[in-house]
């Protein structure tokens, strides 16, 4: 039992020392210090968060809905990683990248520890606005802001951390590599909205029963332009 408890400390450590020191954190990332021990902390740490603000989403609808939304959106998060990582991994190694796979891992690991935490930051007004409304498109729409908001953040840190991680010097190599990860962070973000609409529903529609999944129809884009309509009173 207090070899489990230190080990929770143990993640949490490292998780609070990438938020208080994220330069001497990416340093030890560029060094190659302690890389699986930051690689499970950052897994665990926020798997652990992300499953906290899915639960209170799908608590929405109901218990069943809330454990299936624990579950996929810290699954949404590491497949979009999973999947997108090999590209910016090969690409950087064929423009003259050293890093490994396992710094890359680590690097991009940050940016979904960052968003994690913004959105357990989050869930509280989530949380409030569930128990106090029942405007199912309002929350719709709030989610989707909340999403894009800590989602920013975490591909903004994301390319900062390049800059450290990552070899950068005033070589062609350099620029195109660039010019990569700028556009991997749009692929990165694609790949993340179009999987969230395939393992969609987080909510559940009121008065629907539950459901894992639905039928693949429409997209995320769409329906966020529905939602806008209904608001706004436009069908």
């Amino acid at each position: 039992m207090i070899e489990r408890q230190s080990s929770g400390i143990k993640y949490f450590t490292v998780l609070i020392g990438l938020l208080r020191d994220r330069q001497n954190f990416l340093e030890e990332i560029t060094q190659g210090i302690r890389l699986p021990n930051k690689i499970i902390s950052l897994l665990v740490c926020s798997s652990l968060f992300l499953a906290i603000y899915g639960g209170i989403i799908g608590a929405y609808h109901s218990w069943m809905q809330a454990l299936s939304s624990a579950v996929k959106l810290p699954a949404l998060y590491l497949i979009t990683l999973l999947i997108c990582l090999p590209t910016l991994y090969f690409s950087n190694i064929i423009f003259g990248s050293k890093r490994t796979f396992g710094q890359h891992f680590a690097l991009v690991l940050t940016a979904v520890s960052v968003t994690s935490v913004l959105l357990f930051s989050f869930a509280p007004i989530t949380l409030f606005f569930l128990i106090t409304t029942n405007n199912y498109q309002f929350l719709i729409l709030l989610n989707v802001v909340i999403f894009s908001f800590t989602g920013f953040i975490g591909i903004s840190s994301l390319y900062q951390a390049t800059s450290v991680v990552l070899e950068q010097n005033d070589d062609e190599s350099t620029k195109t590599r660039r010019k990569i990860i700028f556009s991997w962070l749009f692929l990165y973000a694609f790949v993340g909205s179009q999987l969230g609409w395939t393992l969609r529903p987080f909510f559940g529609t009121p008065g629907s029963i539950f459901q894992l999944f639905r039928d693949r129809e429409g997209s995320f884009y769409l329906s966020v332009l529905q939602a806008i309509g209904y608001l706004l009173g436009i069908r």
